[in-house]
């Protein structure tokens, strides 16, 4: 059975293409919201060679994990509080 191995000086075919899906918004960690990149991280995208491109994309999928980790884990305590809605209306009797 062979063995894959990865060459650091293979070529290659096609460049690494941007996580950006068009939102572009800091979240409160610094991190974009759309694609989990820093600042620094999408200021340098073009100037980076593809292995760090690489390397910032694995970046990103472990903090859009931990990002729904952390959402799906204050939803669940939001819904052990119960609902947050303030009541606008209260019940109202005919007299």
């Amino acid at each position: 059975m062979a063995v894959k191995t990865n060459h650091p000086n293979q070529m290659e075919f096609f460049a690494v293409p941007s996580p950006c899906i068009g939102v572009c918004q800091s979240g409160p960690k610094g991190y974009c919201v759309g694609c989990y990149r820093s600042r620094d991280e999408r200021l340098y995208w073009l100037k980076v060679d593809d292995a760090a491109k690489r390397t910032i994309i694995r970046a990103c999928q472990r903090r859009k994990q931990a990002a729904l980790r952390q959402r799906s884990s204050t939803e669940d305590d939001e819904t052990k509080q119960g609902p947050q809605q303030q009541v606008l209306f209260p019940d109202q009797r005919d007299s």
